[in-house]
């Protein structure tokens, strides 16, 4: 075998640890940045929350005065400054009709020098800009019984009853059976007759016994658990009402449950009438009752858990100049900054173990700060951006939304789009009209009339207002509301209005159909 030397060109991407980490901060959600930060203080000694800084806050309220939050004029929506950093105390200075892709930064960051000088601290050299708040000290304004107490299930909520239950030992035994088949919903999951023989192998008791704690814990608070399908959890809720004044209305409601609940699901009123033998109002009288029932009557007791968001962006209106602002929320990250004390140990020529540890966590302290000033600043930008582009959402709601895709935002900054979806995942931002993911503001395209582009959302908003406007007696077909937004000059398909009816979880017309 010959061997041989050969000379091959590449090319090849290689990326810095320092931008390894900028981009996994960048798509990281608020709490995952927190929990981030929070480990970078354990690990790191060079790093530490600001607190109890008041120069520090006196030199940061006093830039942040001088300096004012990124603003878009309602008028012509050209952005006049972006506050970056995660603070307000940064500007960038965009011109009229600047597209966003040529910042004029004068960053910070771009005059690091490679090493500390020994005898200064870290804020006579930085400039520190990364100031978010880290919002009320633990302590202060905790609901301690919230964070700490667990939340009661159905089936303990159930057991509690059934200890209060008196009974024999076998029904116990089938009572603690039965609870445990109970889904979250208060359904049960298996039959009756695969309990007893479950139950069979330890005791002896008749199916008939099953079914007779079944019926007792059905009749536990919430009523109704325990049911095995739809009309049974009705009925048991209806043979409360024995004694009130609408007899005659829970009557009908009771045949209906019973023998004609598919009719009924149907909307198919006519034919509802003429098996139950009933009119008009008196079937009117009867959907009202079965309405005011609850076909899942467990969950009231184990509700899902909240979800609570953090908004990453505010973004509010000056009531006095008409502009939208758009600042970070000082409330997503804690205060860090470096230590100083720590810092002033770095010599520079000693090559002692001591001394590199030092050195190397204080050169990780940098590049994870100036890490975090990236991601504020990126997430900054494309907020911005955004906002701009969709000045019709904030002025007049979902049926000014503009179509946008992550192409267009990149343009605008110049950035790669995969950039665009790692800062427009897991944030939120904070509007008048609520709280929205970056994501939302993003939507395809749909060809009008007159050779425009109408955005999804938009549509969807317009068949939602027109779906709430239909006459309940008769309602508005798919292939009718194709024809209402045609004659607004909005071009779309049938199967695409179903599409997005179905996404808006509103059930086809037939369904929709009412007798009020």
């Amino acid at each position: 075998m010959k061997l041989s030397l050969q000379l091959k060109l590449g090319q090849q991407l290689t990326m810095t640890p320092q931008l390894q980490q900028a981009i996994r901060l960048l798509q990281l959600s608020t709490l995952d940045l927190q929990q981030e930060i929070h480990q970078a203080l354990e690990s790191n000694p060079m790093l530490e929350l600001d607190e109890d800084n008041d120069e520090f806050h006196a030199r940061a309220d006093e830039a942040a005065e001088q300096n004012t939050e990124s603003s878009v004029s309602s008028d012509d929506f050209n952005t006049d400054r972006i506050a970056g950093s995660g603070t307000a105390t940064d500007s960038y200075e965009v011109s009229e009709g600047d597209t966003g892709s040529d910042y004029e930064e004068n960053r910070w960051e771009d005059h690091i020098p490679d090493d500390l000088s020994v005898d200064s601290s870290w804020d006579d050299v930085y400039q520190t800009t990364y100031t978010t708040g880290s919002g009320a000290p633990e302590g202060e304004g905790m609901d301690f019984e919230s964070r700490n107490s667990v939340a009661e299930s159905l089936q303990d909520h159930l057991m509690w009853q059934l200890n209060l239950t008196p009974m024999s030992d076998p029904d116990r035994l089938i009572g603690l059976a039965i609870i445990d088949a109970i889904d979250s919903n208060g359904m049960l999951t298996i039959s009756v007759d695969a309990i007893h023989s479950s139950l069979m192998r330890s005791i002896d008791i008749e199916p008939e016994e099953v079914l007779a704690v079944l019926h007792r814990i059905q009749q536990f608070d919430p009523i109704g658990v325990g049911y095995r399908d739809l009309a049974e959890c009705l009925l048991i809720q209806l043979n409360q009402y024995e004694n009130s004044e609408a007899t005659q209305a829970i009557k009908h409601a009771r045949i209906i449950v019973k023998d004609h609940l598919a009719l009924l699901g149907a909307r198919d009123y006519a034919q509802l009438m003429r098996l139950a033998r009933i009119k008009e109002p008196e079937l009117r009288e009867a959907i009202s009752i079965i309405e005011s029932l609850n076909p899942r009557p467990g969950s009231d007791i184990a509700p899902p858990s909240t979800t609570y968001i953090i908004p990453d962006v505010i973004v509010s209106k000056d009531s006095d100049t008409g502009r939208w602002r758009v600042e970070l929320n000082p409330e997503t990250a804690p205060r860090i900054r470096i230590n100083s004390d720590y810092a002033a140990l770095v010599r520079r020529a000693d090559t002692s173990s001591d001394n590199n540890y030092l050195r190397d966590n204080l050169q990780e302290a940098r590049w994870f700060i100036k890490s975090l000033q990236s991601r504020n600043e990126t997430l900054m930008k494309v907020a911005t951006r955004i906002v701009e582009h969709q000045k019709g959402f904030f002025e007049y709601g979902e049926e000014a939304m503009k179509p946008l895709v992550l192409h267009d935002i990149a343009e605008a900054v110049n950035m790669h789009e995969s950039t665009i979806s790692r800062v427009t995942t897991q944030k939120y931002m904070h509007t008048p009209k609520g709280i929205f993911e970056l994501k939302y503001f993003f939507s395809s395209h749909v060809s009008t009339a007159g050779g425009g582009e109408c955005s999804s959302t938009a549509i969807r908003a317009l068949i939602k207002k027109l779906v709430a406007g239909e006459s309940t007696r008769k309602p508005l077909s798919d292939s009718k509301i194709t024809k209402l937004l045609e004659a607004q000059g909005i071009n779309v398909a049938r199967r695409t209005i179903a599409k997005y009816r179905e996404s808006l979880s509103i059930p086809p017309s037939n369904e929709r159909k009412k007798l009020v």
